[in-house]
């Protein structure tokens, strides 16, 4: 089956982007593109990959993990398919309807001139662990030790609604935050939808988030961690509800401001690299026969210049 795509990021979460308005493919199909696309080793690679859907109010989105998975959301990535229906549609904004909820997008002022940027809102931010589940320790946990992870450090667990364990560190430990996202994608019993997990720097008055994400694995940006522990540092007192602040990561920045009622905004790039077309063999799971029909060099250098 031949697909167009564009392939595009947020804040250097990248993924091939699928208009799928009009398809007829099932869940499980769907999936095993999105194994055979997000490949790395494969033709194109990716994050995930994003869908664009009509959704209940015209823009809808479907984010599958590189495993195949679905995400409850992607904010990163919802600012790419809030672009693409923006440009389908005709229109500046629009309520995208997600796997389990609804988010606000709209076009928004440049981060850096050239950079396409998309202002979303997302929320209420949910602080309930036994909807996820995750069970054994109460309904919240704010700034507490989880004692069945190889780590003493407390965490924050906060819903976006997928759901996000956040621990504000000193220094970033890269190998300890993977023993502790390779315990959680594990799927425990105590634990078994698995869940995303960030280790957070405060960097003056801003924050630096690193993600090992479910389904995922260590990843340079997380749109929905990024919103999680921005909510996070408000709630513990760190940076006042209300302030924008800049959120850092590999990938780059996104503006970020969290409410007391536990909406996050958050403002970044939808950064279109390039467009073509790729064949999947939905038998054997695998991707052949990339075609690049167009580049953006532009928009490539425009976020090149604002990215770390």
């Amino acid at each position: 089956m031949n697909f167009s795509f564009v392939k595009c990021h947020g804040s250097g979460n990248d993924f091939p982007l699928i208009d799928a308005r009009g398809s007829t493919l099932s869940q499980a199909d769907w999936a095993l593109v999105a194994r055979a696309l997000a490949d790395r080793h494969g033709v194109l690679g990716g994050d995930g990959i994003l869908l664009l859907t009509a959704g209940g109010g015209g823009v809808g989105m479907v984010m599958l993990n590189s495993d195949g998975s679905e995400a409850e959301t992607c904010l990163n990535g919802l600012r790419c398919v809030a672009r693409a229906g923006f440009e389908a549609l005709g229109i500046d904004h629009a309520d995208v309807q997600l796997k389990t909820s609804t988010a606000y997008a709209a076009i928004d002022t440049p981060l850096a001139p050239g950079v396409y940027t998309v202002r979303e809102v997302a929320g209420p931010s949910s602080l309930d662990v036994t909807a996820w589940p995750l069970t054994g320790l109460g309904h919240e946990i704010i700034e507490q030790p989880i004692p069945l992870l190889p780590t003493p450090r407390r965490f924050t667990a906060v819903a976006m609604p997928n759901p996000h364990l956040v621990s504000f560190v000193a220094t970033i430990d890269e190998a300890e935050l993977v023993r502790v996202g390779e315990a959680c994608e594990a799927a425990p019993d105590w634990l078994p939808n698995r869940a995303n997990v960030s280790f957070v720097e405060r960097r003056g008055a801003d924050l630096f988030v690193r993600t090992h994400e479910r389904g995922v694995g260590l990843t340079d940006s997380c749109g929905s961690a990024m919103a999680a522990s921005t909510f996070a540092a408000g709630l513990t007192g760190r940076v006042p509800f209300g302030t924008e602040i800049t959120v850092f990561n590999r990938g780059g920045q996104v503006r970020a401001q969290a409410e007391r009622d536990g909406m996050v905004r958050l403002s970044g790039n939808a950064t279109w690299e390039f467009a073509g077309t790729v064949e999947v063999d939905l038998a054997t799971g695998t991707a052949s026969d990339l075609v690049i029909t167009r580049r953006y060099p532009a928009e490539i250098a425009a976020w090149a210049a604002l990215a770390p």
